[in-house]
């Protein structure tokens, strides 16, 4: 972040004509004062996500309400780039702004964050993530509640006790759940070891079939379904972007897919214990404008969402003859969206 310069002027014009050229525009992070002023013009705001699905379109929504509803929001100069599920699209975007000495950057997803952390990291830009679920293996903080540095966030951390209740409840001869994930997404890789300590104790087994990238899906998904029982599905961006390949591949063997949010179950999971990705981009939001007034990222403790609710979706539900447990009655209940059915 750019420091502001004070400069010492020799007469009342010479004042003058610099007021005059300091209200003439130009580049927010040029006008910006040091992290934290609150009396800076404007502030430049890069929010980088890493590709358009449901869960992280949620969760830009939420980002952008918060700074839109805090009270310095028409200070704000916001730039909102989308990486197209691409690394190396994120990588060249956070550098970007990182040159351009942006004064904070958003970013929505693991390995957008990555990217931020990276091209952030021999400046004084803080990077605020959102929808990473263990930012410590991904290495972008020392400790979720003394993070260091100067990144913090917040964690979408998945409940797999109730979702594997929720999932034993519609399927109680439930013995082998199927997940496809993608190798080198940390969040995944976290939440499948996860999942199988909390499966193991309730004699669940978790039939794991990793994969590279989209054009891995179709294949692997065909060689999942005829192994399990259900397939439980993570926030994993490659597999979320790509859900209706695995769903259809999962129909098509009459195996029910569980998704991780409400959207996912709008576009044909059968149900989930469901996180709100619109009020975590919100936590997140806030979280940027502490730092905008003058709080230091490292000092803030990642906010880690734990809170979900159930969701069924009626109409798969139908589909594989299940009737809803009565401890599920009170769940929220979804149709299939109908440019999905």
């Amino acid at each position: 972040m750019k420091k502001s310069k004070i400069v010492s002027f020799l007469t009342a014009a010479a004042l003058s004509l610099a007021a005059l050229t300091s209200c003439s525009g130009g580049d927010a992070a040029d006008n910006g004062a040091d992290n934290g002023s609150a009396s800076a013009d404007s502030f430049k705001v890069g929010i980088i996500q890493y590709g358009s699905h449901p869960s992280l379109d949620n969760c830009d929504q939420g980002i952008e309400e918060a700074l839109k509803a805090s009270d310095i929001a028409d200070k704000l100069d916001i730039d909102h780039q989308d990486g197209n599920m691409d690394s190396a699209t994120c990588d060249s975007i956070a550098k970007n702004m990182a040159a351009k000495e942006y004064d904070i950057i958003f970013a929505i997803a693991t390995p957008a964050a990555i990217s931020a952390y990276a091209a952030a990291a021999n400046t004084d830009i803080p990077v605020v993530f959102c929808a990473v679920s263990d930012p410590v293996a991904a290495g972008l903080v020392d400790d979720v509640t003394a993070p260091g540095g100067n990144c913090t966030g917040t964690a979408d951390m998945l409940d797999f006790d109730a979702q594997t209740d929720l999932i034993m409840a519609l399927q109680p001869d439930v013995k082998k759940i199927g997940v496809l994930y993608t190798t080198s997404e940390a969040n995944s890789v976290s939440h499948l070891a996860t999942l199988k300590e909390i499966a193991e104790p309730k004699g669940l087994e978790i039939v794991e079939q990793g994969v590279q990238g989209a054009a891995d899906i179709p294949q692997a998904a065909a060689t999942l379904c005829p192994q399990v029982d259900c397939i439980n599905n993570f926030t994993d961006n490659n597999v979320v972007n790509n859900l209706s390949v695995l769903l259809e591949q999962a129909n098509a063997a009459n195996i029910p897919v569980y998704g991780s949010e409400v959207e996912q179950v709008a576009n044909g999971c059968i149900a989930s214990m469901s996180i709100d990705y619109v009020a975590l981009g919100k936590a997140t939001g806030d979280i940027g404008i502490r730092i905008l007034k003058g709080e230091k990222a490292g000092d803030i403790p990642v906010q880690q969402i734990y809170d979900c609710t159930p969701v069924v979706n009626t109409d798969v539900l139908s589909q594989f003859g299940i009737t809803l447990p009565d401890a599920y009655t009170d769940a929220e209940k979804v149709t299939t969206n109908a440019s999905n059915e």
